[in-house]
């Protein structure tokens, strides 16, 4: 853990600078937008400590080069994922509202609505908890796949920490220019009597100065359903519903279980991955259509990071 590396990185990572990236283009548009945002300071301010965090461990890696600082900076921006999360909702806002187009889609494909009639028919307190705890085990894969890879396959490590990393910002993109809010959001703003009816109003603006959501479905009672509760009130927003971040995201985490040739981490993933997939529809986060989307897009992505992770760091050796 504290050995000296005898090659150490130089200059930021590769997900870092993916990060920077992410970072200028919701700055210029943060400049674009300057007389729409209400209270951009905030955002300005967590850039600022954002970048100057991401270089100041640098300076610490730069200083002592070993496999412990190196984790150190992979898991601040892990930790800084939940500054940028909310920050999609404050640009996609002023962009036009697209659930009714997606709720629409679930309507034609399904002949009713999944993510209103699902938690209805199966309201089993045992099976609510284990959709709610599919949907809690989300950010404890992330650290499973992470320190995996840290533990055992520390040669991949930085490649598998690009491709995860990366991924939630390219999904962060996404929900910034399609504002999705999802089911739990916009069946609150269009009326629950409109949406069992197949009707999906066009919201308007609604979502510029409201935040509420309907309460969560299932067994209340239940500790994970407490959890994911918890979870929403601190920092959910009406944001991120299409494609699935959380459903993608889990997907690329399995690819990358596969690929590290454990079967005891693919398999013992899967249970959870399963239920992460029905969860994500069963508490109202998502359309059905959002998870389809969610697989397609995690493809995708993976395919792309993973190539030009194998780039960079190929020529970095």
């Amino acid at each position: 853990m504290f050995e000296i590396d005898k090659k150490p990185r130089k200059g930021l990572l590769a997900v870092e600078w993916f990060i920077m990236g992410y970072l200028l283009l919701t700055l210029l548009m943060m400049l674009f937008m300057t007389t729409k945002l209400k209270n951009p300071e905030p955002m300005l301010w967590l850039r600022f400590h954002g970048v100057m965090l991401t270089l100041a461990l640098w300076v610490v890696y730069r200083l002592i080069p070993c496999r412990f600082t190196m984790l150190c900076r992979i898991i601040l921006q892990l930790i800084m994922l939940s500054w940028w999360y909310p920050d999609t909702y404050e640009l996609n806002k002023y962009f036009h509202n697209q659930d009714p187009l997606f709720a629409g889609y679930d309507q034609s494909m399904w002949g009713f609505q999944p993510a209103l009639l699902f938690s209805q028919v199966c309201s089993n307190p045992a099976f609510s908890e284990l959709m709610h705890l599919g949907y809690s085990s989300y950010y404890p894969l992330i650290a499973l796949v992470v320190a995996f890879y840290f533990l055992k396959r520390y040669e991949e490590f930085e490649l598998a920490s690009f491709i995860i990393l990366a991924s939630f910002f390219i999904y962060y993109v996404i929900f910034i220019f399609l504002p999705v809010t999802g089911p739990q959001f916009y069946y609150l703003a269009a009326g629950i009597d409109n949406i069992a009816a197949g009707v999906f109003p066009d919201v308007g603006n609604y979502f510029q100065s409201h935040q509420e959501a309907l309460p969560l479905p299932g067994w209340k009672n239940g500790l994970f359903y407490y959890l994911v509760d918890c979870a929403h009130a601190a920092g959910e927003r009406p944001t991120a519903a299409f494609p699935s971040s959380h459903v993608g995201v889990t997907t690329i985490l399995m690819i990358l279980a596969w690929r590290a040739h454990c079967p005891k981490l693919f398999w013992g993933m899967m249970p959870l991955y399963i239920l992460m997939c029905l969860a994500t529809v069963y508490i109202q986060a998502h359309y059905a259509i959002d998870v389809i989307g969610g697989w397609v897009s995690a493809i995708v992505i993976f395919a792309v990071l993973h190539f030009l992770g194998r780039k960079i760091c190929i020529s970095r050796k």
